[in-house]
């Protein structure tokens, strides 16, 4: 019974260790969370766009969203908002709705939201899409490919 009980010990004592060695993830904002934290405390805004079907995104998502240093940087000085460019729900933001109207008429239509927020003139829609706002909500950057860890962190 000793034994059992020293082996369940050093059990907990690995696991809290091995919990306490892993970074947090991204603190991710909805809107209307954002719309709330902005009002409260103005910050930049890093949105990143994807959909279920786009590998870059999940590689993105994987290999440079999951970064310590990347998530620490956009936790300590930005609000974060991910979204799958597919929801068909409204959203409300600032009093004005945002729908989906593409999803009603064709197979994978996209949301207003990233139509208007990374929409390129003469260009289709297209993922991946990473936009940074100041905290005046002025677009900053605008990402439309895979990068790295360190672009990101540049950028940031």
């Amino acid at each position: 019974m000793k034994y059992f009980f020293c082996l369940f010990f050093v059990f907990l004592v690995g696991l809290f260790i091995g919990r306490a060695q892993n970074v947090s993830d991204i603190e991710w904002k909805s809107w209307p969370e954002l719309e709330q934290a902005i009002k409260k405390e103005p910050k930049p805004v890093f949105i990143f766009f994807h959909a279920k079907w786009c590998a870059y995104c999940k590689k993105i998502e994987r290999e440079i969203l999951s970064k310590s240093e990347v998530i620490e940087k956009i936790n300590a000085k930005y609000y974060a908002v991910e979204m799958d460019v597919e929801r068909t729900d409204t959203i409300t933001f600032e009093g004005v709705q945002f729908t989906n109207k593409q999803a009603e008429i064709m197979r994978n239509g996209v949301h207003q939201i990233p139509l208007l927020l990374a929409s390129r003139k003469n260009t289709r829609f297209s993922l991946p899409a990473t936009i940074i706002l100041n905290k005046d909500f002025t677009l900053k950057e605008r990402i439309f490919e895979y990068y790295t860890s360190k672009t990101l962190l540049k950028l940031l």
